[in-house]
């Protein structure tokens, strides 16, 4: 049934809404008759005129020059084969994203229905003008070789077959690490390649130009060894020919110093690897199954350094790592073509990178202090925000150096900070709190489980491994729900407080309650049937460590959500006042804003306070909070009550955190122009910083500006988080979609994290209370 959720899953991922994954957007104004005609006729015929004049012209008045085709025939896609070019078509767009999200590149995908080499050539080499690269994916061996050689010759743009070059740049950095911690030389170490495909021929190429001995290269196909003894190889294969006695891969791989695998899942046994001479190097990189198992490789040697195309183990070879940035840099220095010169520049800047100290926000994403240079760590991760800033200027000097550049950068350090600035460092921050609560999930009480979408959320947040979810509700309508909708519940407690099962424990928790509140209105009995009540019980549940958060919130009023977790956890010490906060993933990168959902009119005091906590919480997101306090005035222009409070409590702010980059008050326009700011407050501490923080002067102004955002801007919203509670409760805007649920399970996990001691993953094994209750 899992199985069967996940395809449901991607299929209604990618039919939703616009179908598929991309769309083309304008990048100058089109909302006026004047705008339409310059866009179009009679404007557009100067650039034309233009470029015929100066075909260089086109890079200057089109977006040739940011523009790379993904082209494919479908002949060998992913682990599918040949499915033909329109089923390869979701690949492609999804190249395109990668492409877009990491390196800032336009793609346009093109399914080419050609599988002659010839005529696919003919193709492509036809589509020169309109793009700036060319990445040509997923096309079957030997065709691939064939194709890509002739578009190298024929074009004057970058060529590159991804299949073939990604995995050997990425896994050349990887080995060039991994020989200098292992103490051997590459021109010495015996190789033994199991796979004989594109990639694998690629990859064996490149570790030769890095200094491999062909003749200390054994190479296996699915029908053995590439001997001299064979009568059915082609030309490609027979570069790689080894002579003497015809090995099987098990003899092959006695006294070998590296296992390079390009073909399919456990042809490797511990007793293969335990043959191999000391401190052995092992890439197996098949996809989803490597070669051999992390766990049974690391098993059999203590010496070993591993590395497979999983993510979900050390030093993960992935093609991300490599192919945006090296298209950027080739884009950028308007290079002729790839040339091995500047495929050898990635490979030393990623290997080069991954011995530099490790930023926080990759630490953080992999729940971990220390990650450094050694056998667990060879190659750079992907969500390393240095990537592009370090590959692409790596790549371009290579093109300009080996004379295929056709433009020039002369002021290195700018270009760097260019990149820096095309994506922003801190865009990847879902994706790195993705990494960091898998790293240590948590027990999570979903309160309204007899929803659909609910458990849709919830069953997505325990496949993919951030969370351990409790569902509370009625059993029979929960399951009935899970069955219509193929959800698989059966690594999930179900726990309905209204049950018999449960009397004990509404009792104890009952108990509790009354100690807290016996003096605020509530008596024994009192505290003992609120326990029915969903929100209470489960906020117990996290008041007592039996869970370590829990959202709610989905179809009940914010007030009802809000009250027993105030009366049953309450605030962190310290703190008068709990707040709310969103999170907006926008074009400019995260923008926390606050407080959003909870305090109507807050005194000065409170507004320090909340900015503080806000101050806090992005911290936790290991952001630097850069922020910005709102009002209708700027730095004293009004003399309003308003204007004047905001300004107290700016100024309480920096009395109690001098340190905080904070300013105010000041209009939102204000706060990102930059230009403005400059000429007219140049003594701002946002002078130059990325305001990614907003505190609003009252609910009224922070609820209508997220609002605006989140339905007008297109801004992706999370939230509201809650600050200020001792221990993790987040409330669910009415009617969240499945996507906003499983976000806001993301960060009450990456709370938890914060504020709750203990295992999640051990704890999750032992016997509960709630599996023992109808026993």
């Amino acid at each position: 049934m899992k199985k069967e959720f996940i395809r449901e899953q991607a299929l209604e991922y990618h039919a939703k809404g616009r179908p598929g994954k991309i769309e083309v957007i304008p990048t100058k104004e089109t909302k006026t008759q004047r705008d339409l005609s310059l866009a179009y006729s009679p404007g557009v015929a100067e650039p034309c005129r233009e470029i015929e004049a100066n075909p260089e012209a086109v890079y200057k008045y089109t977006a040739k020059g940011n523009l790379v085709g993904v082209i494919s025939n479908g002949t060998a896609v992913l682990g599918l084969g040949d499915i033909g070019p329109e089923a390869g078509k979701p690949v492609m767009e999804g190249k395109g994203v990668l492409f877009k999200i990491f390196a800032d590149i336009d793609v346009f995908d093109i399914e080419i229905n050609e599988k002659d080499p010839e005529k696919f050539v003919q193709i492509v080499k036809a589509l020169e003008p309109t793009f700036g690269g060319i990445n040509l994916e997923d096309i079957k061996a030997p065709e691939c070789f064939y194709i890509e050689q002739k578009l190298k010759e024929q074009m004057k743009i970058p060529v590159m077959h991804d299949d073939q070059h990604g995995t050997a740049i990425i896994s050349a950095a990887a080995l060039l690490n991994a020989v200098e911690i292992q103490k051997k030389k590459i021109e010495k170490a015996k190789f033994v390649v199991n796979g004989a495909g594109a990639s694998a021929m690629a990859c064996t190429k490149l570790y030769i130009a890095l200094g491999a001995k062909k003749e200390n290269i054994r190479m296996f196909d699915s029908k053995g060894l590439i001997h001299e003894s064979r009568t059915d190889l082609d030309d490609m294969k027979k570069e790689f020919l080894s002579t003497g006695k015809n090995l099987s891969l098990t003899e092959a791989l006695v006294d070998a110093d590296v296992f390079i695998g390009l073909s399919k899942g456990n042809v490797l046994s511990a007793e293969m690897v335990k043959s191999m001479a000391k401190n052995p190097i092992v890439f197996a990189m098949a996809n989803p199954d490597p070669e051999i198992t992390y766990e049974a490789a690391t098993s059999a040697r203590k010496d070993i350094i591993m590395a497979t195309g999983r993510s979900d183990y050390p030093n993960q070879v992935n093609n991300v790592l490599g192919f945006p940035f090296i298209f950027r840099g080739a884009l950028d220095v308007r290079a002729t073509q790839i040339n091995e010169a500047m495929k050898l520049a990635a490979v030393k800047a990623l290997a080069e990178l991954a011995r530099t100290p490790v930023p926080d926000i990759v630490n953080l994403a992999y729940n971990q202090n220390n990650l450094a240079f050694g056998p667990e760590y060879i190659i750079p991760k992907p969500v390393d925000p240095r990537l592009l800033s370090t590959v692409a200027p790596a790549v371009a000097k290579a093109a300009i150096e080996s004379g295929v550049a056709q433009i020039k950068i002369d002021n290195w350090e700018a270009y760097a900070i260019e990149l820096e600035k095309r994506l922003g460092q801190d865009n990847q921050v879902m994706r790195i709190l993705g990494n960091k609560a898998r790293r240590d999930p948590k027990r999570i009480v979903f309160a309204e489980a007899d929803n659909q979408k609910i458990l849709k959320a919830a069953q997505i947040a325990f496949e993919e491994g951030i969370a351990y979810p409790i569902l509370l509700g009625d059993e029979k309508k929960i399951r009935a729900i899970a069955n219509a909708m193929k959800i698989d519940l059966d690594d999930m407690p179900i726990i309905d407080p209204r049950s018999d099962d449960y009397e004990e424990r509404r009792k104890i928790y009952g108990d509790l309650f009354f100690e807290k509140r016996k003096r605020r209105g509530v008596n024994r009995y009192e505290a003992t049937k609120m326990m029915k009540d969903r929100n209470y019980f489960g906020t117990m549940m996290v008041e007592t460590g039996d869970a370590e958060g829990m959202i709610s919130g989905l179809t009940r009023n914010y007030p009802e959500t809000i009250r027993p977790a105030l009366q049953v956890i309450g605030t962190e010490p310290g703190v008068k006042k709990i707040a709310g906060m969103y999170l907006l993933l926008t074009k400019r990168g995260p923008i926390f804003m606050a407080d959003t959902t909870v305090n109507f009119n807050p005194t000065a005091e409170e507004l320090a306070d909340i900015t503080l906590m806000a101050a806090q919480e992005v911290r936790n997101f290991n952001l630097v909070p850069r922020i910005a306090m709102l009002s209708y005035s700027n730095f004293g222009s009004s003399d309003s009550p308003e204007a004047k409070l905001v300004s107290k409590a700016r100024d309480i702010v920096k009395q109690k955190d001098p340190g905080l980059i904070v300013d105010g008050e000041m209009q939102a326009s204000i706060a990102f122009n930059q230009e403005i700011m400059k000429e007219s407050y140049p003594f701002s501490e946002l002078i130059d910083q990325e305001v990614n923080t907003l505190i609003f002067p009252n609910l009224a102004a922070g609820n209508v500006a997220y609002n605006l955002l989140k339905e007008v801007g297109g801004a992706e919203a999370i939230g509201p988080i809650l600050l200020g509670l001792k221990k993790p409760v987040h409330i669910l805007q009415l009617g969240s979609s499945v996507r906003s649920i499983y976000n806001m399970a993301l960060i009450t996990v990456i709370d938890a994290q914060l504020k709750c001691k203990g295992n999640a993953g051990e704890a999750s094994q032992k016997p509960h209370w709630w599996k023992k209750a109808k026993k």
